[in-house]
């Protein structure tokens, strides 16, 4: 074959096979996360400062979504949020790079035959079936039949160049030079922005007989590495704890890495001793094709010692570092220096980052939305403050409290739409909704205390009196109000169920006392208790008190809906 149609088929059989395994990759773990749901988020859900627990939560994310760039960049984002503490952050991103090492094992079965019937599979489950859990199956089974439909092209794509000298010689050199090994696993890896393909690419070599037993293990090691640019780029902007997580990421694969270099051979020969057969095995005959398959020249056994060695050097060293996490937090602090207070009004638990994992992200639209229950029950009880008190200086911090209520429903609404353009469950698609609904409630539950606080400051400026019956009528209409409303956030926030029949009959009998007050009013007109003036801000008053009955008994309906 001619070298130019040689590099070309060599290309286009490696960047198709490529880009198949990468869409293969992400539609799987996409199902997965799915199937996942709210056994991902329930995980994340047990962190406590317990090392151990957090390794093996960071473990079992990974190996449930197939994919520890996600889990370390939504752990940078829960730690931005506030939601996780650095401890806990680098206790759960080495257990994501044990997890991560299920890809490997998977990849390593030689199971590239088989590829079309799986997607035929996957795609007719996708398609055809209705149930929403066999579906989000299906993706799985069509993303795991494409990745192995990519990585069989890439293995095929080296199949004219085995008897190529120059080609060897080239990968000679890596093996000869175990740090050159590490060096281009590792810039392999920041370019395609995804250690799963890096090892499936240094698969499909050593497979196909270019690449040897060492020099597969070094490109290995530089995967670990070059896996944590991902991470160190998502925290650029972020909090100091976040960007402190993410070096320790670094930190944690590169000093990993440079201690297996110092035990390269013992590292190689412990590895072979665990595995069956001999890496560097070439099939050379007919008969030995028959007994393993493939083709003349592949290493049959390779694969598994290369998935068996990621694991290895992944377990190795979670269990040198588990006991240095605390000694790791602090050398981060001292490379990364700097502290100071944080803002008064900040989005706590938001982070665009978690977005490709719905689960997760639903999760922090919902503690963020509890976050705005809470800074809307503070307007709220500064607002009756007001109207009992009638003090001009709580004017102001009603309007600035109010201002972070605007804030949060905008930066919610903002990050709910775009979950909803993901791929996400229709249970997903209705909470989302549903969440929408309450952040829309408690920004108009604000609006009232707004227009109160408004009313009370052109009661002080036109120097208007109530009657002593009219300022006791609103006490007790403010109260029943504000009751409502503490007794529904203290539910949403316990994350109870909120009784729709108790909370429909003190919505009832807010609009009930709002109607009697009004009767009475009319009353004091009619004798002349009370003048004109004062009586359109006492009807006003009461307007606004029974609307933030409304929006409360609304907002806990909302909530009850997407629970």
């Amino acid at each position: 074959m001619p070298a130019s149609l040689l590099s070309q088929s060599l290309l286009f059989g490696l960047v198709g096979g490529l880009g198949l395994f990468l869409f293969g990759m992400k539609i799987m773990s996409e199902g997965l996360q799915k199937l996942a749901g709210e056994r991902l988020r329930r995980l994340f859900g047990t962190l406590t400062d317990h090392r151990l627990l957090a390794v093996l939560v960071g473990a079992g994310a990974t190996a449930l979504i197939q994919s520890s760039t996600t889990t370390t960049v939504m752990v940078v984002g829960f730690v931005n949020a506030g939601l996780m503490s650095l401890l806990q952050a680098i206790g759960v991103v080495i257990g994501a790079n044990i997890g991560t090492t299920v890809t490997a094992q998977l990849i390593a079965f030689n199971l590239a035959h088989y590829a079309l019937p799986v997607i035929g599979v996957g795609a007719a489950l996708k398609l055809f079936v209705r149930t929403p859990r066999w579906q989000q199956a299906g993706e799985v089974i069509l993303g795991f039949g494409l990745l192995f439909l990519g990585l069989g092209l890439m293995k095929e794509a080296f199949d004219p160049v085995r008897g190529d000298h120059d080609f060897q010689a080239m990968f000679l050199h890596v093996g000869d030079s175990p740090l050159l090994g590490v060096a281009i696993g590792a810039v392999t890896t920041m370019l395609v922005q995804s250690s799963s393909a890096t090892i499936g690419l240094t698969i499909a070599l050593a497979t196909s007989g270019l690449l040897g037993f060492e020099a597969s293990v070094a490109l290995i090691l530089g995967e670990n590495i070059g896996t944590t640019v991902t991470a160190n780029i998502a925290a650029l902007g972020t909090s100091l704890a976040a960007r402190r997580t993410a070096l320790a990421h670094f930190l944690f694969n590169a000093i990993g890495v440079c201690c297996m270099l110092l035990f390269f051979p013992l590292f190689i020969s412990l590895v072979a001793a665990i595995t069956p057969g001999d890496p560097d095995f070439i099939v050379r005959s007919a008969e030995q094709l028959d007994a393993f398959g493939g083709a003349i020249g592949d290493k049959p056994y390779i694969a598994r010692h290369i998935a068996n060695a990621h694991t290895l050097f992944n377990i190795l060293n979670a269990l040198m570092f588990i006991p240095l996490i605390g000694h790791l937090g602090r050398l981060t602090a001292v490379l990364i220096p700097g502290g100071g207070p944080a803002p008064e009004f900040h989005l706590r638990h938001l982070d665009a980052r978690v977005l490709d994992t719905p689960p997760i992200a639903l999760a922090q639209a919902r503690s963020e939305t509890i976050h705005m229950v809470r800074v809307t029950g503070d307007v709220l009880r500064e607002t009756v403050g007001l109207l009992r008190n009638q003090s001009p200086g709580r004017i102001q911090p009603i309007l600035k409290m109010e201002e972070h209520v605007d804030l949060l429903q905008r930066e919610i609404t903002d990050f709910l739409v775009a979950l909803s353009r993901q791929s996400i469950t229709a249970e997903t698609s209705i909470e989302v909704v549903n969440i929408m609904h309450a952040v829309n409630d408690l920004e108009r539950i604000g609006d009232h205390c707004v227009h109160l606080a408004r009313l009370m400051q052109r009661k002080v400026d036109q120097n208007v009196i109530f009657s002593e019956a009219a300022r006791r009528e609103i006490d007790e209409l403010t109260e029943l109000t504000r009751s409502f409303f503490d007794m529904t956030a203290a539910a949403l926030e316990a994350d109870q169920g909120i009784d729709p029949e108790q909370a429909g009959s003190r919505e009832g009998a807010i609009a009930r006392m709002a109607e009697t007050l009004r009767s009475n009013h009319i009353g004091r007109l009619n004798t002349g208790e009370c003048s004109v003036v004062p009586g359109l801000l006492y009807i006003d008053i009461l307007h606004h008190l029974e609307k933030i009955g409304e929006h409360t008994l609304k907002l806990g309906r909302a909530f009850a809906a997407g629970a």
